[in-house]
């Protein structure tokens, strides 16, 4: 199965940037992951916000096959276990999908038609996260359900 992160804006910070290469390098072995970064549109005013985030969302869209399992990263999304995510990914791959792909959308949120296309909307915590944090918190959930399906060590 191939993964796809497709997340708007860059990395800027040291920090975060090794820790997502940490994590690529990690999870390797397990399965072919491309990250898409898409060029956020800028919010100068908040009555447009609505109409910017849905021309961030034809981006995102356009990225997307019709096959494709999308999950996105939503506030309101369902916060699963690390083994629960585990085994959606699985279930996922047996069900003979060959492109997952999970969305992070800017700092002002994601379009309601990204929203829409989603199979599956998953949110991390009832806490608000910095939107750069949620790659490497993504990839390191990747990481940890790779080990958590093959019962390697990693998991506690």
């Amino acid at each position: 199965m191939k993964i796809k992160i497709i997340a708007l804006g860059k990395i800027k910070e040291k920090f975060l940037k090794d820790g997502i290469d940490e994590y690529l390098t990690r999870i390797s072995p397990y399965c072919s992951l491309e990250i898409i970064e898409l060029s956020p549109i800028e919010i100068k005013d908040e009555n447009l916000t609505t109409k910017i985030l849905d021309e961030e969302g034809e981006k995102i869209l356009a990225q997307i096959k019709k096959d494709s399992y999308v999950i996105t990263l939503e506030i309101k999304g369902n916060q699963l276990s690390s083994e629960e995510l585990a085994y959606k990914i699985d279930e996922i791959n047996k069900s003979g999908v060959s492109e997952l792909i999970f969305i992070i959308g800017s700092s002002c949120g994601i379009s309601g038609l990204v929203s829409q296309r989603a199979n599956f909307k998953l949110s991390f915590s009832k806490m608000t996260f910095l939107h750069q944090f949620a790659r490497l918190l993504l990839l390191e959930q990747i990481y940890r359900s790779f080990k958590i399906l093959r019962n390697e060590t990693y998991h506690k």
